[in-house]
């Protein structure tokens, strides 16, 4: 299988590929240690929103994957490939599951993201959800790769208690950078972080991580782990709809809830970002959910209310005064399974 090319260095020559810091190899002969008990399951560890880029020596930066966070585990029996709600995904991600096996480890558990690229090698969610057959699609994905950036459990040993610094140098040595496979390294930039995020924007990518060196990996939304996005792109509920004679599958716009409390609030609408495609899957799963209770108090004529059971990722520019999107633009629909926060108004 021919495989996408790697997204374009950033802050760097054309010619040159962006690496990680070199480190020095494993030694093999290390002492034998006491065996800790492989966990079922890892709660992750989650990226607190920042609008800014943190400063200071003891931050290293990572570019942002945009798809579906999962965790391989590699095991006596076999490989388990789970995402962020633990649910087994294994028999979706072949390919990846082939290539856990082949990797030089008895046991491990890899953290990354599942991520699908384009023409230029940016991640694609759009395309990844397309691979796997759409929302509570059932699809195997052939053209998914795995990109790693941490390592949890490595040959016996519980790593999450190890700073960063521990965890990547294990991980470097188990997948090598400008690895071509279907499990692919992360790589870590050592950049400042205003530049870096700049070159990101540039390059069309969604934004940059920064994550703490010498921090403990803590399931959770921390602050051990900072988001940077060039475009905002977060998760809310569709509770309903409009009609239209001439969008496609007469999907004329979107209406949208974000949670506040243990409520719903309108937050407006999304008409763009549909394609001939995932608009008439779209408008055959809310055709499935018309209810005359709405979820969120809408002010809009035209709506046709659905249950809230249905949430889609949305890119966007900034807030209105009066809290609502602007520039929205419609991504896909998140899978439950993926556990994906919907986003929460103050």
């Amino acid at each position: 299988m021919t495989k996408p090319p790697k997204p374009k260095p950033l802050l760097r020559d054309a010619d040159k590929p962006v690496r990680s810091r070199p480190r020095k190899p494993r030694d093999p002969a290390q002492p034998n240690l006491p065996l800790d008990p492989m966990p079922e399951r890892v709660e992750p560890c989650l990226a607190l929103l920042k609008t800014r880029p943190p400063k200071g020596d003891n931050w290293v930066y990572e570019i942002k994957w945009d798809g579906y966070r999962l965790s391989v585990h590699i095991e006596p029996t076999g490989v388990r490939i789970l995402t962020r709600g633990g649910h087994d995904w294994t028999s979706r991600f072949p390919a990846i599951e082939r290539a856990a096996k082949e990797l030089p480890v008895a046991t491990a558990i890899l953290d990354g993201e599942a991520v699908v690229l384009d023409g230029q090698g940016r991640p694609d969610f759009g395309l990844l959800q397309q691979s796997l057959g759409g929302r509570g699609g059932k699809k195997r994905s052939s053209t998914a790769l795995f990109m790693t950036f941490d390592l949890l459990y490595f040959d016996g040993h519980d790593l999450r208690n190890s700073e960063l610094g521990m965890r990547r140098h294990l991980l470097e040595d188990l997948v090598p950078a400008e690895g071509q496979g279907d499990i692919r390294l992360s790589e870590e930039i050592d950049a400042d972080g205003d530049q870096l995020l700049a070159g990101a924007c540039r390059h069309g990518l969604e934004g940059i991580i920064a994550k703490r060196r010498d921090a403990p990996y803590r399931s959770g939304r921390l602050g051990d782990w900072l988001k940077i996005k060039c475009v905002q792109s977060d998760s809310f509920v569709i509770v309903g709809f409009e009609r239209s004679t001439v969008a496609r599958a007469g999907i004329g716009r979107l209406l949208l809830a974000a949670r506040k409390g243990k409520k719903l609030v309108y937050v407006g609408g999304v008409g763009t970002g549909f394609n001939q495609r995932n608009a008439y899957e779209l408008r055959e799963k809310l055709d499935g959910l018309i209810t005359s209770m709405p979820a969120a108090s809408v002010d809009r004529k035209e709506a046709i209310f659905v249950k809230p059971k249905l949430i889609a990722e949305i890119e966007y520019r900034a807030w209105t005064d009066d809290g609502k999107l602007r520039h929205a633009s419609y991504k896909g629909l998140r899978d439950v399974q993926d556990n994906a926060a919907v986003y929460e108004v103050d």
